[in-house]
């Protein structure tokens, strides 16, 4: 009585149509049958026998009979392929902890004109302060206080003296 190996994942069995030949063969032997039917319409003497145009539909025959021959039951096109995957990834992996990808970044807009900067005039007094109570003098009425909060949970306050 005739057994048959039934294989435990039925998608890594390719089905085949012709014989031994899978889809993905008979693909890559038909491509030199259009290869050769388009030199043999377009090229010079239009839809004539010539021997140069054999010489151009050779290269193609062999390279795809070469691609459609099978090696430990895969394609050469797929060892290839295969091969030109590996060879080009990238080799180094570096970690980068401050990359950008998935994160809110907060860019500042700038303005489209940039004003001038004026140097302002500095008095200096030759006189020595002795504390900070000496640095900060308000005339009633004439000051301005105002509290900023930044990011981080701190306070900043502005003094600004108001003249009139």
């Amino acid at each position: 009585m005739k057994t048959t190996i039934i294989p435990a994942q039925i998608t890594t069995v390719e089905d085949k149509i012709a014989g031994k030949l899978s889809l993905t063969q008979i693909m890559i032997l038909m491509i030199p049958v259009f290869w050769s039917g388009l030199v043999y319409i377009l090229f010079l003497p239009r839809m004539e026998f010539t021997s140069y145009k054999v010489i151009i539909s050779i290269p193609v025959l062999i390279t795809a009979f070469v691609l459609s021959l099978r090696i430990d039951d895969k394609l050469v096109i797929n060892w290839l392929m295969l091969l030109l995957r590996y060879n080009t990834r990238p080799k180094y992996y570096v970690f980068n902890k401050n990359d950008a990808f998935l994160r809110t970044l907060d860019i500042p807009v700038l303005p489209k004109k940039m004003t001038k900067f004026v140097k302002a005039e500095v008095k200096t007094e030759s006189k020595a302060r002795s504390g900070v109570k000496e640095w900060i003098v308000f005339e009633k009425g004439k000051e301005n206080i105002r509290f900023k909060t930044n990011g981080k949970g701190g306070i900043n306050v502005i003094f600004n003296q108001i003249e009139k």
